[in-house]
C-alpha cells in the first residue's frame, strides 16, 4: 500500500462485484452506526467468494485514510500486516480464498468494550451473511476471541456453521516476553495455525 498505483487499483476496484457488498456495508456502518469511520477491505481478498475469515482486535493505524491506506490490507504498511502476508504464503492459502475484519471494526485504534464488541457482532453477522462460502473464522488474540464468542451467544446458528482456529496476533505485542523460547513458540504455533487452516481448506469442509 506504500505504492500509490497498487493503492489506486484497490481503491479504483471497490465496486467491483466480489467486494462491492462489503464496501457497501461499511458505508451503511459509518453513515448509520453513529461511532466514526472505519476501513475498507481491500478488493483483493476473495469478498463472496471467501472461505476464511480473518478476524484481529481493531482496525491499525495504518488502515487510516490519509495517514495510512484506508483499508484492512495485509499489504499495509506495518510489520503486522506483514507478517500476515508472509503466514498466509507459507501456508499457501491465497489472499482471494481471505475476508479480513476486526472484532471492533470502527477506528478507535485501541483495545474495544464489552459494549461495544456487542455493537460489532450485529456487524459482523450482517458481513457473514454476505459470504455464503465462509467455512473457517482465525481468530487472532484474546480480544477476538472474545468478540467471538459474544457473538456466537448472539447467533449460534451463525456461529455453529463455522469452525475455528483460534491463533496470536501478527502484532508485535503478541511477542512481548523476555523468554525468546516463549516468542519462539508463539511464532510456531501461528505457522501451524495457518497451516491447519490450510488443510480444513483443502478438505472441502461442508458448511
Amino acid at each position: 500500500m506504500a505504492d500509490p498505483v497498487f493503492r489506486k487499483r484497490q481503491f479504483d476496484g471497490l465496486r467491483e462485484p466480489h467486494i462491492a457488498p462489503f464496501t457497501e456495508l461499511v458505508d451503511d456502518l459509518v453513515a448509520g452506526g453513529g461511532r466514526g469511520w472505519m476501513p475498507y477491505i481491500a478488493p483483493m481478498y476473495g469478498g463472496v467468494n471467501a472461505r476464511v475469515l480473518s478476524i484481529f482486535r481493531d482496525p491499525g493505524p495504518k488502515t487510516q485514510d490519509g495517514t495510512g491506506s484506508g483499508m484492512l490490507c495485509c499489504q499495509n504498511d506495518d510489520p503486522s500486516a506483514e507478517l500476515h502476508a508472509t503466514l498466509l504464503a507459507e501456508a499457501g492459502i491465497p489472499v482471494a480464498e481471505l475476508l479480513p475484519w476486526t472484532s471492533y471494526p470502527w477506528y478507535i485504534n485501541r483495545k474495544p468494550t464489552g459494549e461495544e464488541l456487542d455493537v460489532a457482532a450485529d456487524a459482523l453477522k450482517r458481513l457473514i451473511d454476505l459470504a455464503p462460502d465462509l467455512r473457517i473464522v482465525m481468530l487472532h488474540g484474546g480480544d477476538a476471541r472474545t468478540g467471538w464468542r459474544r457473538f456466537a451467544r448472539r447467533y449460534p446458528a451463525t456461529a455453529n456453521g463455522l469452525v475455528t482456529v483460534e491463533t496470536y496476533h501478527t502484532s508485535r505485542q503478541a511477542f512481548w516476553h523476555k523468554d525468546p523460547d516463549v516468542r519462539a513458540q508463539r511464532r510456531a504455533k501461528l505457522s501451524a495455525d495457518f497451516a491447519h487452516a490450510a488443510d480444513l481448506l483443502r478438505s472441502a469442509l461442508p458448511r
